[in-house]
This record gives structure tokens, C-alpha cells and sequence, in this order.
């Protein structure tokens, strides 16, 4: 897959700019980050989709903070709010309602992307959005 890369071109008003991106090919099947390749304090994105024809996207961003943060859990797979842990709040030290935390399973992480993967979902969700404007749906 090739990466888009920015062109910024000075604009048609002053002050302003016009940014165009290169194209990019979309695969037809998302690419979530596998278990192996999961790093604690690294950022990941949560895509889900809150419709079931996949035109209304939720993004979230996260931290992976860990597996076994709970005595006899080695199976579950941590995430925290990456406002929260940008703020440094963590785990062990969080009062009520100061972050929140998502403990996930293994096969419970098909919805968590690295960035370029998470836009490519963004990408295409935005072509079937053009599809359904054209189709007359809203």
C-alpha cells in the first residue's frame, strides 16, 4: 500500500493554504493491529461504527497500557483514554471518572488500528458516504 504524501501549495487567499494529498489504495478488508505488535504507551484508534451500513464512524484514541494490570489476568489487554494519559493519569492511581479504561481479550481488538490503518478506514467510509448521497440516503 502506498502512503499518501502532503503537498502544501500556497493558496488562492492570502494567508491561506491548500493542502492536497497523493492517492492511496484502499484494501477491502480493515488491517487492525495485531496482539505482537502492541506497545504499552503507544497510541492506537479505536474505529467503530455506529450503523450497521458502516456510514457513521466513532473515533477514539488510545493508549495501550498493558496486559496484567489485575492479579490473575495475563489473558486481557488494557487501553486508556489518551487524554487522560496525556495528562498523566494511569491505572494504578485513577480516582472515579479521571479516565477511562477498556479491558479487552485478545480476539476483542479487531476494532483497534495504528493511525495510517485507521484512515484508511475513515477513507473508505467516506466513499460509501458518497455512494449513499448518491443513492439519495442522508
Amino acid at each position: 500500500m502506498r502512503h499518501a504524501s502532503a503537498d502544501i501549495v500556497a493558496g488562492v487567499e492570502e494567508g491561506k493554504l491548500e493542502m492536497r494529498f497523493e492517492a492511496r489504495e484502499l484494501k477491502s478488508y480493515a488491517e487492525p493491529v495485531s496482539v505482537s505488535e502492541l506497545t504499552v504507551g503507544n497510541v492506537y484508534f479505536a474505529v467503530q461504527f455506529i450503523d450497521s451500513d458502516m456510514l457513521i464512524p466513532e473515533l477514539e484514541a488510545l493508549v495501550f497500557i498493558g496486559r496484567d494490570l489485575v492479579p490473575n489476568d495475563a489473558l486481557s489487554l488494557y487501553f486508556q483514554d489518551a487524554g487522560s494519559y496525556r495528562h498523566g493519569i494511569r491505572f494504578d492511581s485513577a480516582k472515579d471518572d479521571e479516565a477511562t479504561f477498556y479491558k479487552q481479550t485478545e480476539d476483542e481488538i479487531q476494532h483497534i488500528f495504528e493511525y495510517e490503518q485507521a484512515l484508511d478506514i475513515l477513507l473508505t467510509c467516506s466513499l460509501r458516504r458518497q455512494q449513499a448521497r448518491g443513492k439519495g440516503v442522508p
